[in-house]
């Protein structure tokens, strides 16, 4: 039984196979970027929105003798 060529053969089949897969995962990397992107300015953008209904003089002065 001759084995020598499977080595060849398989090695074949996962360099074609990586070829196909690379830019899919690619896609899928760039999609979860972009999603990632999309929840990080969503997240500032809310934080930037966030108003206090305190009084114009809280905060004025500090208590340095306490």
């Amino acid at each position: 039984m001759d084995v020598t060529g499977i080595g060849g053969s398989s090695t074949a089949a996962l360099a074609a196979r990586a070829d196909v897969t690379s830019p899919v995962q690619m896609a899928v990397l760039k999609k979860a970027l972009l999603i990632e992107g999309q929840s990080a300015l969503q997240l500032v953008q809310s934080v930037a929105q966030t108003s206090y209904n305190n009084p114009p003089n809280l905060g004025n002065n500090i208590d340095t003798h306490a």
